[in-house]
């Protein structure tokens, strides 16, 4: 779930890293909630997040600790507007073709039946985003919340998974990742415990990461992020006991410590030159309860399975590693 109601971020100020060596979470000390990252052709990371019913801000770094604002997706005469009084929350950024496609969620708190999933394109990371419009509207597909998108390209073909707490869904997209593919079955893959979701294949598995929980009433919040596996991309998904995601059964990855609360709404997992695999996700901070501040952790893994070192937030670590 994509909300803020706070003032307005230090987008002049960059994060600084403790020293050579090592970062501090957050990495972005204000709120930018529901990341997305992605690896450009220029050699920069870009992450992409929701804030209030702004235009989806960009932020580029090239060590994934120090980042810079570059701009917004959008301005308040190219935004969507299938929505109205709506919010754009939760993007979703990838590279299809020559093409950096973002797919969005458009919503407004209560608006379930009216909320929808729609797409733009840019020819660079930092945009400007020329908006496709809509996917679908609740309405128009008979499924409830429809907002959280996330795209992955399995097989050669290209599908999208989206879904609020009412059912995690996916179906296949066109080639060029901007239409529903006509005909294309809408599958039923989690159950009403979820939204947020990410899938990352590695070894064999498919891994469905979602947040569960409530996302957004600062330090009450009791979002976490979770975890299951397939051997297939539609599923099932399981926990370590093999019940399934549909019956809401998972594997916690993320939760809450002293210091950070309502851990949710994962990025993408990327990977540094060494082969350390690193994930983002929102918080709220204790010390800074106003949003949810942007944290990243190294993913470990034991027995096919990823964790985090102690199960919650790392307050200080080694940072990722990349050649000059």
């Amino acid at each position: 779930m994509t909300f803020e109601g706070v003032g307005s971020s230090p987008y002049d100020n960059k994060q600084k890293s403790v020293n050579d060596k090592y970062y501090s979470n957050p990495v972005i000390n204000y709120s930018l909630p529901d990341p997305s990252i992605i690896k450009a052709d220029d050699g920069y990371f870009y992450i992409y997040a929701t804030e209030s019913m702004r235009n989806l801000p960009i932020h580029r770094s090239r060590n994934l600790v120090d980042w810079s604002y570059v701009g917004t997706a959008f301005n308040d005469s190219t935004r969507p507007n299938f929505e109205s009084k709506a919010g754009i929350w939760a993007p979703d950024i990838n590279k299809i073709g020559d093409k950096y496609v973002m797919y969005y969620s458009m919503s407004r708190w209560g608006g379930e039946w009216t909320c929808g999933i729609g797409v733009a394109v840019s020819d660079y990371p930092q945009g400007p985003f020329e908006d496709k419009g809509k996917l679908f509207r609740s309405n128009e597909i008979k499924i409830q919340n429809c907002i959280d998108p996330f795209y992955i390209e399995d097989n050669g073909h290209k599908y999208l998974f989206w879904g609020s707490f009412r059912g995690i869904y996916a179906t296949e997209l066109t080639d060029d990742g901007l239409n529903l593919k006509q005909g294309a079955d809408t599958v039923k893959i989690a159950g009403t415990a979820y939204e947020g979701t990410y899938i990352y294949k590695k070894n064999g598995y498919y891994y469905m990461f979602a947040s569960t929980g409530t996302c957004c009433e600062g330090l009450k919040s009791t979002y976490t992020t979770v975890v299951g596996r397939s051997k297939n991309l539609y599923g099932p998904y399981v926990d370590k006991k093999g019940e399934s995601m549909l019956e809401n059964h998972h594997e916690k990855f993320i939760g809450k410590n002293y210091s950070f609360v309502g851990t949710g709404h994962n990025s993408e997992i990327v990977t540094d030159d060494n082969g350390n695999e690193w994930i983002f996700y929102h918080a709220v901070s204790k010390a800074n309860p106003h949003g949810r501040v942007l944290m990243m952790d190294k993913v470990l893994w034991k027995d096919e399975w990823p964790y985090i070192d102690g199960g919650t937030p790392s307050i200080k670590d080694l940072k990722p590693y990349f050649k000059k």
